[in-house]
């Protein structure tokens, strides 16, 4: 596998697939007071599911996504701090839309915690607008969608 290559995980990755998503989201648990969502995630559940897919050998990164009827749901990307400025996470959000059309699905949706004001930035990039801003128990969260076609 080449490092620019994205690949359905396997078994054999849930440890990484942990450490990378440990490693991206554990410096949010200080500013947002509860640790983030995608830690706690059932990771072996999700790979089994074939909802993870990886890059980079060691991976690097990874994201979590969800076909529904109308929409695939990224319910978490994950880059390793390593890894930061590379472009990993350019190339998994890529990944994303491009997975979507190939299911026929018209658009992505995700969200983010409020105070992870740094994907408010990068999101809009990549052509996901703000749909709504909502709190679910101790998570405050801006909602995003980007249309495909």
């Amino acid at each position: 596998m080449t490092s620019e290559e994205i690949r359905p995980a396997t078994a054999a990755d849930v440890p990484a697939v942990k450490a990378v998503t440990d490693a991206a989201y554990t410096p949010y648990i200080e500013r947002i007071g509860v640790t983030p969502v995608p830690m706690t995630a059932d990771h072996t559940a999700n790979v089994a599911a074939g909802k993870v897919f990886v890059t980079g050998d060691p991976v690097l990164g990874l994201v979590v996504i969800e076909a529904h009827e109308d929409h695939l749901f990224l319910d978490s990307i994950a880059v390793h701090p390593d890894a930061h400025g590379k472009g990993v996470g350019r190339r998994l959000l890529h990944f994303v839309d491009a997975r979507a059309r190939a299911l026929g699905l018209p658009e992505v949706r995700l969200y983010t915690n409020a105070l992870m004001w740094e994907n408010q930035k990068i999101y809009p990039k990549y052509g996901y607008e703000l749909v709504e801003r909502r709190a679910v128990g101790p998570y405050d969260r801006f909602h995003y969608r980007k249309r495909l076609i």
